[in-house]
């Protein structure tokens, strides 16, 4: 697949000198030349070129691709690692990052033991149903009010113990076909399964982070008392163009554990 070369960030069109009768206007803007190969590189991972778990062309071939220099090409490449959409491996080349990765899943589940060991933790199915959107989901997710929308519910249990409650809800069009059988037949991670059947990967996400009390029927769930303290997580997380393709609300239970975050 060939490219069209990348037009001159440095390059202006001669312009006159300013009339005295014309009003002034604003000055054309220009993204630097390495943020226009990071754009065309990420437009060939929305489009499937290169999959996840995949190796992506050298920087020398993607140089001669786009006709720029190796440098441009690799400071692109840097900005895309660390947006989490590439991975270097050093002596292997730049990979498309997946969510099969342990490095990936860790993103996105934040909940650590006080004891610093890895607890490892099962998922189990309560519900996935197809029903129609409200208002608030829609607004989230970017779709008209009563839009088909696909809720799952599911307990994340660490050690045998009820820990993780987490309602999800995910636009109907791009999740059509999943179901609890589905869902119930799958044992790896849900971000993984979403980005190989459904070709929708997670990018990035967004979260509000709140302590709430139990109310009766999650505290239910979580065998705890109504009013237990818990932290209420509601996320949205976006794909490829920034667009929404899920919102989740997390209910966790932080007896023995908290919440991990990264600030930089």
């Amino acid at each position: 697949m060939s490219a069209n070369p990348v037009s001159n960030a440095n390059s202006t069109a001669p312009e006159s000198g300013p009339s005295a009768s014309a009003p002034a206007s604003p000055s054309p803007t220009f993204s630097p030349l390495y943020q226009q190969i990071k754009g065309l590189i990420t437009q060939s991972l929305e489009s499937g070129e290169w999959k996840p778990g995949e190796i992506i062309p050298s920087e020398v071939e993607l140089a001669a691709r786009y006709k720029v220099s190796q440098g441009t090409v690799r400071k692109a490449i840097d900005e895309l690692a660390a947006d989490n959409l590439l991975v270097r491996r050093q002596g292997k080349g730049t990979f498309v990052a997946t969510h099969n990765e342990d490095r990936a899943q860790f993103r996105f589940l934040r909940l650590l033991a006080d004891d610093g060991a890895e607890h490892p933790h099962i998922s189990r199915l309560l519900e996935c149903r197809r029903l129609r959107a409200s208002a608030e989901i829609a607004r989230q997710l970017d779709l008209k009010p009563a839009d088909p929308v696909v809720l799952i519910k599911r307990l994340l249990q660490f050690d045998g113990e009820n820990t993780v409650l987490d309602e999800i809800w995910l636009p109907g069009g791009v999740f059509r076909g999943l179901t609890a059988e589905r869902l119930a037949e799958y044992k790896g991670p849900l971000y993984a399964m979403f980005e190989a059947d459904f070709g929708t990967r997670m990018i990035r996400a967004t979260e509000k982070i709140r302590a709430v009390g139990a109310e009766p029927a999650v505290a239910d769930l979580l065998n705890v008392p109504a009013g237990f303290p818990l932290l209420s997580v509601d996320r949205v997380s976006y794909t490829y163009g920034d667009r929404p393709v899920e919102v989740r609300r997390g209910w966790y239970v932080t007896t023995g554990y908290y919440y991990h975050n990264d600030l930089s």
